[in-house]
């Protein structure tokens, strides 16, 4: 039950990330032509996925330190859920924040290329992450047990 659970987790996280950063958002740049509004909305998107991530790894995360601290932690799979919270909180409460300033103010010929850059290096912690969450949905977060016949 409890690898039912944490598959459901991992799959709602992964695939909504997948679904809207390769799906929904590319769509909205498409289909509506006021980009200010399709960032918006993408952004808005972006930022819930944010928290169904934070919240669904750290239940995770819980879960696996949870049945045994010194074997789970050798688990190259918990650092790489490590990483990934990390690579979320970097960017929803680091870069984020600085985007949203630099939208308030009017995003000012001086500071599109700050903007760009920000944008750019978010682009890359997103895809770092759905990489990463693609390898925890294919090789799962535990590793096959010996005696299991699907190895």
């Amino acid at each position: 039950m409890q690898q039912t659970i944490e598959r459901l987790l991992l799959t709602i996280w992964i695939g909504g990330m997948w679904a809207v950063g390769y799906i929904v958002a590319p769509t909205l740049f498409n289909m509506i032509d006021e980009r200010a509004l399709a960032g918006e909305i993408a952004g808005r998107l972006f930022t819930i996925m944010s928290f169904i991530g934070l919240f669904s790894a750290t239940l995770l995360l819980i879960s696996l330190l949870a049945t045994g601290m010194k074997p789970v932690m050798r688990q190259w799979r918990v650092w790489l859920l490590v990483v990934m919270i990390a690579v979320i909180v970097a960017g929803e409460f680091v870069l984020q924040p600085q985007m949203a300033a630099i939208r308030e103010g009017g995003v000012l010929a001086t500071e599109k290329a700050q903007f760009g850059m920000l944008h750019g290096i978010a682009s890359v912690l997103f895809l770092i992450n759905s990489l990463a969450g693609l390898v925890l949905v294919l090789f799962g977060l535990r590793p096959k047990s010996s005696s299991s016949i699907f190895k």
